[in-house]
């Protein structure tokens, strides 16, 4: 009986290292460069191994991270059979299979969970490449922006401006709406970046601290409030936030805990309108100093020093860091830094007052 040929199964683990090696590589050169095999590594007679691309790679990625074609055709702006003719010439370069498909669903196999960190590292090596080549006013495309309101009512503006001198040839699709929403727009890559009340828990998604907001509680003086004990805050109408929020929870949680009564609580997922209804004299109101300082200059508002507060919120500038992205990541930064400007703007005008 003839022997096994040896040299045969050798060859075989040789071609399957190789695409291990391939997809392994960080270094930006192994991704545009075909890579170099040991001699005979392939089978006699075997032609030279495809390249595949970084297209291909992306719709991989995407995928795997969206768990469908269809989603990653919207993401990347193209047709779902074009995703799907990426990812079935992937796994026929590689020679595995990447994913399950049964009825519409789409699952990582166990190669796939293996090769899709290396796939990540080979993107982020690529766009890295050519940020070195590639200034910011060079930059291109549409930056889906969810924004929670009570930044949009304070430094937004700025902050687009911001955005426009450094990234002018880059469109912002603006949302504003509440964190728990954005959130989930987020996780689901409806949006590429929000600031928004943080930080995400989530190891897709990268977190920029953009400080904190501490509450005061204001009124109108039409209402002329006198006393600033826990009777006087009850006997009024307390304005708050939507009842999906921490803030909302916290409140009602404070007054049932201390007043033996019921206390009016009249929640709104608008901030223009809570505010609005503040000035009004429809109610006490817990609110940010950033968005009512020029009312309590003008006498519009006054302070109403009832002893405690909400916690104060903090916010973040949270984007998916993967696939990398040079846009989002400096996005996200020139959030931070215009952040940090209110904040001291915040400090410094009430000490000159």
């Amino acid at each position: 009986m003839p022997k096994p040929d040896r040299r045969l199964k050798v060859s075989r683990a040789c071609y399957r290292d190789s695409i291990q090696l391939k997809l392994s590589v960080v270094a930006i050169d192994f991704v545009y460069r075909p890579l170099k095999r040991p001699k005979n590594c392939l089978p006699e007679g075997a032609g030279p191994m495809p390249n595949w691309t970084l297209k291909q790679l992306e719709s991989f990625v995407w995928v795997a991270k969206l768990g469908s074609f269809r989603a990653t055709a919207e993401r990347l702006n193209t047709t779902q059979p074009n995703i799907s003719v990426r990812i079935s010439q992937l796994e026929s370069i590689l020679g595995v299979r990447l994913f399950h498909r049964d009825s519409g669903s789409v699952a990582l196999t166990p190669i796939g969970h293996s090769l899709l960190g290396q796939a990540e590292r080979v993107l982020q090596a690529s766009e890295e490449f050519s940020q070195q080549s590639i200034r910011s006013d060079q930059q291109v495309g549409v930056l889906r922006l969810g924004v929670a309101e009570l930044i949009a009512q304070t430094w937004l503006r700025d902050y687009l401006l911001d955005l426009r001198q450094v990234f002018p040839n880059v469109d912002v699709e603006l949302r504003v709406d509440l964190t728990i929403n954005l959130r989930e727009e987020l996780v689901s890559r409806s949006l590429d970046l929000c600031l928004l009340n943080g930080p995400i828990s989530n190891f897709n998604i990268s977190n920029v601290d953009l400080g904190s907001v501490p509450y005061l509680w204001v009124a109108s003086p039409r209402l002329g409030l006198t006393g600033s004990d826990l009777a006087t805050m009850a006997s009024h109408t307390i304005l708050t936030h939507a009842r999906n929020t921490r803030h909302f929870v916290e409140l009602s949680a404070h007054f049932r805990d201390n007043w033996e009564r019921p206390v009016r609580i009249v929640p709104s997922s608008s901030l223009a309108a809570s505010l609005q209804m503040t000035l009004d004299g429809l109610g006490i109101a817990p609110m940010s100093r950033t968005l009512v300082e020029k009312y309590l200059d003008a006498g519009e508002l006054v302070e109403f020093p009832y002893e405690w507060t909400p916690s104060a919120l903090i916010f973040t500038a949270s984007y998916a860091h993967t696939p990398a992205s040079f846009l989002l990541k400096r996005a996200a930064e020139l959030a931070g830094e215009r952040a940090l400007q209110q904040h001291r703007s915040d400090i410094v005008e009430p000490m000159t007052q």
